[in-house]
């Protein structure tokens, strides 16, 4: 997939808009603002997994909220602005909806050109060589029978089973993740797979931690921190990363 030259590109990740930690109005409307804000010479919009910190799409139900953020997305399209999202690890299920508002969902890896760079993009979980427990878990997360199974759950249990799960998880990792360089699954993941494909930009997110590392293939790894007390986003202008 290929870009045109002469517009701007941002990328952004792990907002986890709904996490009842922190401020969530205060998150909900930094995201919101950012997007209202965005030059009128902006091409597109990464969004790079875990916007929301829950999200179960059933048939006929999606979850309330998140008007302004919608709103705002909504009128980027009208723009004319491309706007792609990625599944994270905590909005695992989303089927059609953001696709029906306008999206366009993506996969990881996903290799995209943008004014004759390339980028390697993707949310981050589960590339690399992750441990056994994570694998099993995420393969149990994504897989059919349990969706079904998680399916009959009435929406009421379902959401507060997953949001009351996902902030018991964020509260037991309170500290900064300390990213370990050179032994990250995910850097490994990106040596390996610059040694086969001409990659000038790894961006990623899931890590909660600002990293901008040069590879030994000459690429560049960037990983987006978190939106829980900051609005970090990347941008590129169409020659470099700003």
């Amino acid at each position: 997939m290929a870009i045109f030259y002469g517009m701007k590109h941002y990328f952004v990740s792990d907002v986890h808009l709904g996490l009842r930690v922190g401020d969530p109005a205060d998150r909900e409307a930094r995201f919101a603002g950012f997007l209202r804000n965005l030059p009128e010479d902006t091409g597109s919009v990464y969004l790079l997994g875990d916007i929301w910190d829950f999200w179960y799409e059933y048939r006929d139900v999606v979850p309330k909220g998140y008007i302004r953020v919608f709103s705002a997305l909504q009128d980027l399209m009208d723009r004319g602005v491309k706007v792609y999202f990625f599944e994270g690890n905590h909005d695992i299920w989303t089927y059609s909806y953001f696709e029906e508002l306008g999206m366009v969902k993506l996969t990881q890896p996903s290799l995209v050109e943008i004014s004759g760079k390339k980028f390697c993009l993707g949310h981050g979980d589960g590339l690399g060589p992750v441990p056994f427990g994570y694998r099993f878990l995420r393969g149990l997360f994504h897989n059919r029978v349990a969706q079904f199974l998680f399916s009959l759950l009435h929406p009421w249990l379902a959401f507060r089973f997953g949001n009351g799960w996902s902030k018991s998880n964020r509260l037991s990792h309170e500290q900064e993740y300390q990213f370990r360089g050179s032994d990250e699954p995910l850097v490994k993941f990106a040596e390996q797979f610059s040694s086969v494909h001409d990659v000038d930009y790894f961006i990623f997110g899931h890590y909660h931690a600002s990293v901008d590392m040069t590879l030994a293939s000459g690429s560049r790894l960037l990983v987006l921190k978190d939106w829980i007390h900051s609005s970090p986003y990347i941008c590129f202008d169409g020659q470099s990363i700003v």
